[in-house]
């Protein structure tokens, strides 16, 4: 059997987000945007979990959680 790793990750509600870019401002991995002027999606493949969108998000509808790899 494999190991089992686990990683941190941005995860955006994507229903309560108010696509404001704050998050995509301070993204040192450049791993989020506003799509379709609606809503910020994480590219999971950039995101290193630093939780430096989370912080900044004036909503709060940035969390960080542990996601299995």
């Amino acid at each position: 059997m494999g190991t089992v790793r686990k990683t941190r990750k941005a995860l955006v509600d994507q229903t309560s987000c108010v696509a404001c870019g704050c998050c995509v401002k301070v993204c040192p991995m450049a791993a989020i945007q506003i799509v379709k002027g609606t809503a910020a999606q994480v590219d999971t493949s950039k995101c290193v979990g630093c939780g430096k969108c989370a912080r900044e998000c004036p909503a709060t509808v940035i969390s960080i959680r542990e996601v299995t790899v």
